[in-house]
């Protein structure tokens, strides 16, 4: 149980602020950028997270979730924080799938010299969906921590 906890902090923590900081730190500098920079920076951040995030995000589900049936039955209080943080990390883990995912995949093919027409519009519903599921995965990682805490 040590072990999981450990590693679900960890892991879902990394993701978190990962992905927190890209969101309220790196993109809205990376927004004031001319077109062509601001593309060629979005897909160097997309080879980037792509390395890790495709395994990391899933990963944070499975262990908020194993986390959550670990501690079910063992108060109220951290149960309920624990299967909280587990909903929020599914909820993140969808829309990055639905609505994220798709819009990664555009913008990595996209010429940074000659962008669609639409890059603008495409990349500001990205930042919607990538300011809720950080803030998702954000909670996600503080209802953890909260189940941790109430476990001591």
């Amino acid at each position: 149980m040590d072990l999981l906890r450990f590693v679900a902090l960890v892991v879902v923590g990394f993701v978190a602020c990962a992905e927190f900081g890209s969101y309220a730190f790196v993109h809205p500098v990376v927004r004031r950028l001319p077109a062509e920079h601001h593309i060629a920076v979005e897909q160097g951040l997309l080879r980037t997270f792509g390395r890790v995030m495709p395994a990391l995000m899933p990963a944070s589900l499975a262990l908020g979730v194993a986390h959550a049936i670990a501690v079910t039955g063992d108060g109220a209080g951290q149960t309920a924080a624990a299967w909280a943080a587990a909903a929020s990390l599914a909820v993140a883990n969808v829309t990055t799938v639905i609505f994220n995912v798709p819009i990664n995949l555009a913008t990595g093919r996209w010429d940074p010299v000659d962008p669609p027409a639409d890059w603008q519009a495409t990349r500001q519903r990205w930042e919607r969906f990538q300011a809720i599921r950080s803030w998702l995965l954000l909670a996600g990682f503080v209802l953890l921590c909260a189940a941790v805490a109430l476990d001591a």
